[in-house]
């Protein structure tokens, strides 16, 4: 098994904008379903899993308005996009400070993983919830862990760490014969 980090890359091409839509979002917990919803309205119904698509993009917008822009209604979320039958791309960028934790997530998440590969059940209570100083009592990180399973093309970060870049490949419809 292959694990997974979380990567700073400002030179991945994951970031380029070119030819994506793009929306800018108010910083407003209450809607980010509807922002979710307005941005997968673009993908083609070929896309089998549009509902694990737009809830893990909801979770993109959920970490951009809660810990990128701590609910600060005078900060905005902003997202490039697009869809194809076979791939999905996003790029969402808050106005906060970044995520500075990136390095202790990923340490974190190596032991979790390890915990669960050599099935040391014990230890892994450890590993539940990753915590900051600046979590409230819901946060322990289970959509970054998801996210990063389901955004197979990889999760990178700009240098301040306010951006994400993901990407996810769908695979090939077969014709039924």
């Amino acid at each position: 098994m292959v694990l997974k980090e979380l990567t700073v890359n400002d030179g991945s091409p994951l970031f380029d904008k070119t030819n994506l839509f793009y929306k800018k979002f108010p910083s407003d917990q209450r809607q980010i379903r509807y922002f979710a919803l307005v941005i997968v309205q673009k993908a083609p119904p070929e896309i089998q899993e549009i509902n694990l698509l737009e809830q893990q993009i909801s979770e993109l917008l959920k970490n951009a308005v809660k810990h990128g822009n701590r609910n600060d209604p005078s900060k905005s979320v902003h997202v490039w996009y697009s869809f194809s039958s076979d791939e999905a791309r996003l790029i969402v960028e808050d106005e906060g400070d970044g995520f500075q934790d990136l390095e202790n997530w990923n340490e974190f998440n190596r032991k979790r993983v390890q915990c669960l590969q050599e099935r040391n059940f014990d230890e892994l209570d450890n590993y539940v919830s990753f915590r900051t100083p600046k979590s409230d009592e819901h946060d322990g990180s289970n959509a970054l862990f998801a996210a990063l399973e389901y955004w197979e093309s990889g999760m990178y970060y700009n240098e301040k760490r306010n951006g994400v870049a993901v990407a996810k490949k769908f695979p090939k419809k077969r014709l039924e014969v």
